[in-house]
């Protein structure tokens, strides 16, 4: 039988069908189509939870904040501010979807590296939590759009080269992100002396899918050499398992050193934030496509009906998925590069995997796909944009539907007018 330990918790194999949350995959793909993407909503709200009990049985003045950019829908942010989340957002978009979700304005903190005035008066009409401030033009545009004093953040660059991908790390020497430790006491000094902005503390982000814990801990000791603040915003960036060899921490693993390290470098009465993604979603999502055409040209290409209109991950990052076709449990497997049907050759989903039987028409389940795959979909070759579909309880309900023909043609100004000169 195969290896499930990838899958969201719920799964379980039925026959020749797979279920998730109790729900048929099979169903899944006759009503809503395929590709899809597919979530274990009780184990979202699981995660959420072993998040924020986590952070907060350690910790009294602890706050997890959803960085919504792994997955910007509103309907994830419903879900996971149910339990109690906040949101990290980039920009006026992630922060439109926040609040569209039902996520409450103070429980926000806005951060990005290049905001614009359309964001800060965003920020700043929704009395959001914090606004991070991520270089010297934020405390300029907050200082002249501000009405009253205002809570924020400064995003210090921290110096750590996070042992991740180069695109992901973002806290090293030369990043775009946040201010250069030799330039804090500058800004420091500048937000002090206006009036409109309210200096609480320091953030820091050092990159995404880290497995290293001692990064996180270089992390708190490196805040710590720049003064005394009541607020620590630590980012997020845990790492998850993709393949069954990876070796990741658990998430109460990953709160007991940073806690540990938060007391030792910046004490017990501060306010702690923490803002994970793709540690809360990524493992509770697949992606469901099916087999379109099988191909043998000195390596096997199995293509499937998505692609790089669905996950840019291993084509941007090189990172690697553990595939399975639902239904083949004790077919032999082959050796193939389960591909995608964009037109182009980097369009590969996976590479090198192994794949029990498949043939077209068969259903493909992905795991490890709820960070952002949907974040980066996109309408390569026409595409339409998957749907998204939460499973619990037996029953399915779409939470994202399919993008549309006419939303796509929607936007076209010069088409619509030849239309309307044409009646």
């Amino acid at each position: 039988m195969p290896d499930l330990s990838l899958l969201p918790t719920s799964a379980v194999i039925d026959g020749a069908d797979l279920r998730i949350g109790g729900y048929s995959l099979t169903e899944i793909a006759m009503e809503f189509g395929t590709p899809v993407f597919v979530f274990d909503e009780q184990q979202l709200r699981a995660r959420a939870r072993s998040f924020l009990d986590g952070l907060t049985s350690r910790h009294a003045r602890g706050r997890v904040c959803f960085a919504t950019k792994s997955f910007p829908s509103a309907s994830m942010v419903a879900v996971l501010a149910g339990e109690g989340l906040g949101l990290d957002v980039v920009g006026a978009g992630e922060l439109r979807l926040g609040l569209a979700g039902g996520a409450d304005p103070n429980s926000i903190v806005m951060h990005g590296n290049a905001k614009s005035d359309a964001d800060i008066e965003m920020a700043l009409d929704a009395g959001i939590g914090y606004i991070v401030v991520d270089g010297f033009d934020d405390i300029d545009r907050i200082s002249a759009f501000a009405r009253r004093r205002t809570p924020v953040l400064l995003r210090v660059s921290p110096g750590i080269e996070s042992s991740t991908h180069a695109a992901l790390a973002t806290g090293g020497k030369g990043s775009k992100f946040g201010v250069p430790v030799e330039q804090v006491p500058e800004a420091i000094a500048r937000m002090r002396a206006a009036p409109m902005i309210d200096l609480r503390g320091l953030h820091a982000h050092i990159g995404s899918q880290i497995t290293d814990l001692e990064q996180f801990e270089a992390e708190v000791a490196a805040l710590a050499t720049l003064g005394k603040f009541d607020v620590y915003d630590l980012g997020g960036g845990l790492g998850v398992r993709y393949e069954p060899g990876d070796v990741a921490p658990d998430i109460d693993e990953y709160l007991e050193r940073l806690v540990a390290a938060v007391h030792e470098h910046l004490g017990e009465d501060i306010e702690l934030i923490v803002e994970p993604g793709r540690s809360v979603v990524a493992p509770a999502g697949i992606t469901l496509y099916r087999i379109l055409t099988i191909k043998h040209a000195g390596r096997m290409h199995v293509a499937v009906d998505g692609g790089m209109g669905d996950n840019l991950e291993y084509p941007l990052y090189g990172q690697r998925f553990t595939p399975l076709v639902v239904g083949r449990w004790d077919e032999p497997e082959v050796l193939a590069d389960l591909v995608g049907r964009h037109c182009e050759s980097g369009d590969v989903v996976t590479p090198d995997v192994r794949l029990a039987g498949p043939r077209i028409g068969d259903l493909v389940v992905v795991p490890v796909t709820g960070a952002y795959c949907f974040t980066m979909a996109n309408n390569y070759n026409g595409a339409l944009r998957p749907p998204v579909v939460y499973c619990a309880d037996g029953r399915a309900r779409l939470g994202v539907r399919r993008e549309t023909p006419d939303e796509q043609l929607a936007r076209e100004v010069g088409l619509l007018a030849s239309a309307r000169r044409a009646d």
